[in-house]
């Protein structure tokens, strides 16, 4: 599925770099690995290629996925739960692992709406942040542009 030098994306953690495919003997079983270099914070993973899909490891989105993820940031007709942070906050956190680009779109819009109401807590304003950095790095990689060039134009949406 994937080749050394492909950029993937690893759920929760981002884009990153398969730097190499290794095989390793783990119980008398050769398996393979893609090892892979987390661009954000550096950190090395090793995911089975075998199982890979489960984990949600996918590609970098095209071009026509980025227009949908900037529709779902435009969105301005949602109705954000009334339910306690936490409760929201565990809801943001399962979209955020599913790795799907338009739930880490969908959570950030609508922090950034909550926002516009209210002061968020301090662990939504954490996975804003989060949102908002997975989204930047795959967006600039998907266009082929800086990250401020993308950060800003997120910025705009809901300025």
């Amino acid at each position: 599925m994937f080749s050394e030098g492909d950029m993937a994306v690893y759920p929760a953690h981002g884009v990153g770099l398969i730097e190499a495919i290794e095989t390793q003997t783990i119980g008398g079983i050769d398996q393979s690995f893609y090892v892979m270099r987390i661009l954000d914070n550096d950190m090395t993973i090793m995911i089975p290629t075998a199982n890979s899909a489960n984990v949600g490891l996918r590609a970098i989105i095209s071009g026509d996925e980025v227009t949908k993820v900037v529709d779902i940031l435009k969105e301005r007709d949602v109705k954000i739960t009334s339910q306690t942070w936490n409760r929201r906050y565990r809801e943001y956190m399962e979209k955020i692992k599913t790795g799907s680009v338009f739930e880490v779109a969908v959570v950030l819009r609508d922090l950034f709406l909550l926002k516009e109401d209210k002061d968020l807590s301090y662990g939504e304003r954490k996975m804003l942040d989060t949102a908002k950095s997975l989204l930047v790095k795959e967006l600039s990689l998907a266009q082929k542009t800086d990250e401020e060039n993308i950060e800003k134009q997120i910025e705009k949406l809901f300025c």
